[in-house]
């Protein structure tokens, strides 16, 4: 006899009071040095291969639900938004504007400024300097473009010298940096600062198009397949407002990993713990902006690739909603799960940076139907009122599922604090599926990986992938047609179930990882690690704003017993990034102060005196 089919009920029909949440156990052996190469052998060997690779799946009950289970919905290929109602007390941005006027806009949505707050010792701190302090010190004439870039320089020529080394740019020109920061000091002698961004150091990562670097996405060679002849439509955007593009930064390859690991090029290091994973795929501008370097930098999110290693490194990142910025230029253009997104020293450098680099493709506008473009008016004093108004959906059992509980305790504590200090409310919700929603989300992002690199992979470049990637390669390689179906019936189950969610609450909240910065293993410096069970730790939270294309932000909060930061994770509703936003601010400069700076590294390239 065959196996037992196993039906699932229309989503409209499940009862929440029967829902179960199962924890997450994934079963797959930690590999690096000799075990990973003889495993990546075994699973790419036409005859044992296929058997290693069922024998996973089984384990991990992917094959019960993609193979032996009826699912009523029709597929969602890509993300589908309900309408949604208009957020409250914010300032709406035409995206067809000029990015230059869209910042003015956003700058004046920030409290007012006030230079001494960094020589105030009734104040929090000094963590980083934020992109309105270098904006003030090139206008006060404390400091020019030029000055800053010969600090970056210098401290960039540190650390890569360093021991152990701190690999945080794949390709970066100094005297590119140089031209650019002449340019815009120029700019500034002649009293003609084109905007908020004039000056400011941001750093690609490697999966962005930035010319004239070339684009190689962590690997060895992909450069020569694919040219680079213009920025992304993002990097444009960030150009065209003065900023100053240091170069493209390191990552997990290909995006498909997300711890941060790179053999290529070597593996970028948290600046909090030298002998620690940054997390990835964005490990390289995490680790940019968490040393002090740049106030901001550019990744990529299609499996919480911004917001892992932002939580990690005790910055912010912000994951936008799907549709929302134009991703002509990027690698992954095209697939349903990634999005490009600002990581950034605090909430209102993430904000600067997301209404300079937002506006949908000209296909997206047509087919998605985005919502305006708003920013929260956080200099309003109507602030108090909204977020006294706020709902806070939290999934208890869900929430509390981490390896250590210091980080769903720390996460509880904020939230408490938050309550007691605007009023706002936390109310329990059930997300059923969450299990169906993780392999739904593991095959999408697969499949769309693979589809673009089987061409190399199976005509004679599998060896100049990476070990951990290509054991990632042949794990998608086993994905039919019909799995991938699946897996978008499954994604409209689970949009189901967050949309009826967000009709009783507005934000839902979790921890943004379940670990903190997981330790790096000398051996895998050399060939990489395949580590599934710290993969899904590390994913555990982030994937419904992947698969569903939600907003979500990751806010630092503190750090735990061996002083790692933790990060909570706020999920919006589509289109809902000022919402975000605005809480997101409230919860910065509310754990300011039990907030460390990087004792790993740090660099303090604006100091004037």
């Amino acid at each position: 006899m065959g196996k037992m089919k196993k039906l699932m009920p229309p989503a409209e029909e499940v009862h929440l009071s029967s829902v179960k949440y199962q924890p997450q156990n994934i079963t797959s052996p930690h590999l690096t040095g000799f075990s990973l190469k003889l495993f990546v052998w075994l699973m790419e060997s036409p005859v044992l291969g296929p058997l290693i690779i069922s024998t996973l799946k089984n384990q991990n009950k992917m094959t019960q639900l993609l193979r032996h289970t009826i699912i009523p919905e029709r597929p969602m290929y890509r993300p589908e938004f309900p309408p949604q109602e208009p957020e409250n007390e914010v300032a709406i941005v035409d995206e067809e504007r000029d990015p230059i006027d869209r910042l003015h806009t956003a700058t004046h949505c920030l409290p007012n400024y006030d230079p001494s707050i960094h020589h105030n010792k009734d104040t929090p701190p000094f963590l980083y300097w934020k992109i309105r302090d270098y904006a003030h010190a090139y206008r006060s004439n404390l400091t020019t473009p030029s000055v800053v870039a010969e600090q970056l320089i210098s401290a960039i020529k540190e650390w890569n010298t360093a021991k152990p080394s701190m690999p945080m740019l794949i390709y970066f020109n100094p005297e590119d940096v140089r031209k650019q920061a002449e340019v815009s000091t120029s700019r500034f002698v002649q009293g003609k600062p084109i905007s908020i961004l004039d000056g400011i150091f941001i750093a690609i990562k490697d999966d962005v198009d930035c010319y004239p670097f070339p684009s190689r996405s962590g690997t060895s060679w992909f450069d020569q397949v694919r040219a680079v002849d213009k920025d992304a439509v993002c990097v444009a955007r960030l150009r065209r407002c003065g900023a100053i593009l240091i170069g493209k930064a390191n990552m997990h390859e290909l995006g498909l990993g997300v711890t941060g690991n790179n053999p290529n090029y070597g593996t970028a290091r948290n600046p909090h713990a030298l002998d620690r994973y940054t997390g990835g795929s964005s490990s390289g501008p995490a680790s940019i902006v968490a040393s002090g370097l740049c106030p901001a930098a550019l990744g990529t999110d299609g499996g919480g690739s911004v917001r892992i290693p932002s939580s990690l490194c005790g910055i912010v990142g912000l994951k936008t909603t799907y549709g929302r910025t134009d991703m002509t230029g990027v690698l992954c253009d095209g697939g349903t799960v990634e999005v490009v997104s600002p990581l950034a020293a605090s909430v209102e450098d993430a904000m600067l940076i997301y209404s300079a680099i937002a506006g949908s493709s000209p296909s997206d506008k047509i087919s998605l139907r985005p919502s305006p473009l708003c920013l929260p008016n956080l200099s309003s004093s109507d602030n108090l009122t909204t977020l006294q108004s706020l709902k806070l959906g939290k999934y208890s059992e869900w929430f509390h599922d981490v390896s250590n509980t210091e980080i769903s305790t720390k996460c509880d504590d904020t939230l408490q604090l938050l309550c007691s200090t605007f009023g706002s409310q936390i109310e329990e919700i059930v997300l059923p599926e969450l299990e169906e929603m993780r392999t739904a989300h593991v095959v999408s992002i697969g499949a769309e990986s693979l589809c673009p690199l089987n061409p190399y992979y199976l005509e004679g470049r599998r060896s100049d992938f990476t070990l951990d990637t290509r054991t990632s390669l042949a794990l998608f390689s086993s994905f039919s047609a019909s799995d991938y179906v699946a897996c978008q019936r499954i994604r409209r189950r689970i949009m189901y179930y967050f949309m009826e969610a967000f009709k009783k609450v507005d934000i839902i909240v979790t921890p943004t990882t379940g670990i903190t910065a997981p330790e790096i293993s000398p051996s895998a410096l050399k060939v990489g690690e395949s580590d599934y069970d710290v993969s899904g730790y590390l994913m555990r939270f982030v994937q419904p704003g992947n698969l569903l294309g939600l907003p979500a932000i990751s806010v630092p909060i503190g750090h735990d017993k061996d002083g790692l930061p933790i990060g909570l994770q706020l999920i919006g509703r589509p289109w809902g990034e000022a919402s975000l936003l605005r809480v997101a601010f409230a919860l910065e400069e509310l754990c300011m102060k039990f907030r460390n700076r990087p004792s790993g590294v740090f660099f303090n390239v604006l100091q004037t005196s």
